[in-house]
């Protein structure tokens, strides 16, 4: 049984990985025994978490923006330079953008959709050849998308990121259309994560952690071995029968909305 969970061997790709979420999935792949490349603009995010999740294993940092074809290039061509295959490819760089309904601005859709829909198609698309020679039949290779609870269920009012909702509702139905598309070689899930600490979420949790969680119906806000579990397990011989799925990581928040 502790075979099917391990990553020994395996080389994953995790976009957005200098913090937050990304730098909770590359500690939870680290420590099931996967090489990890972490991607991000903020080249001193990637150096922090290089340095302290390199005691668990080989990690990577690759720059790029990767809301641009540029960038997509560029760790495409790092990541091609190095490996002849990998195993799992985690899209979830994100873009947020929040303003009232009558001055959201068309800026405010064209970055978060160009990071949060067109990055993770082009990426995709980009280390495909990279991910087929990671696969088996047995075993195939991965793409795992971030998604969120706001693009399952819609945000309370006044939350007013109206391109991010959207944008996360539209990973969900490519996390689909590409697990078709991809299909056997390639399995395509996504998570869709609720309430965690990180710098998106700093606002919503300005009340405290402990207060916010308490009205959630499992009791607390997710935690980072939360991610790193379900994290693992999408990478892992576990799921080899599961593609197209949107997994909720919410602490049953999307079940009352």
């Amino acid at each position: 049984m502790t075979d099917l969970f391990r990553l020994d061997g395996k080389v994953a790709v995790v976009t957005g990985g200098g913090r937050g979420i990304g730098l909770m999935m590359a500690r939870g792949l680290l420590q099931a025994g996967a090489s990890v490349y972490v991607s991000s603009r903020k080249e001193a995010e990637l150096a922090a978490a290089v340095d302290a999740l390199s005691p668990l294993g080989r990690i990577s940092a690759v720059p790029a923006d990767l809301g641009t074809a540029e960038g997509v290039a560029a760790l495409t061509a790092a990541v091609t330079g190095r490996e002849g295959a990998i195993h799992a490819l985690f899209n979830n760089a994100g873009a947020a953008w929040g303003a009232p309904y009558d001055e959201f601005p068309e800026s405010g859709f064209d970055k978060v959709y160009d990071v949060n829909v067109k990055g993770v198609f082009l990426l995709t698309r980009a280390l495909t050849p990279l991910l087929n020679s990671g696969a088996t039949e047995e075993d195939p290779a991965r793409v795992v998308n971030t998604g969120s609870i706001d693009g399952i269920v819609a945000p309370e009012k006044g939350r007013d990121n109206f391109s991010y909702s959207a944008s996360k509702a539209a990973v969900h139905m490519l996390t689909k259309h590409l697990a078709g598309e991809l299909a056997p070689r390639i399995l395509v899930n996504a998570i869709a994560p609720g309430l965690f600490e990180s710098r998106m979420t700093k606002e919503m949790l300005r009340a405290g952690s402990d207060a916010v969680g308490s009205a959630l119906p499992l009791g607390r806000i997710g935690q980072p071995d939360d991610i790193a579990g379900i994290s693992v397990f999408l990478a892992s011989r576990a799921s080899a029968y599961i593609t197209g799925a949107v997994i909720p990581v919410d602490g049953g928040v999307s079940t009352i909305r």
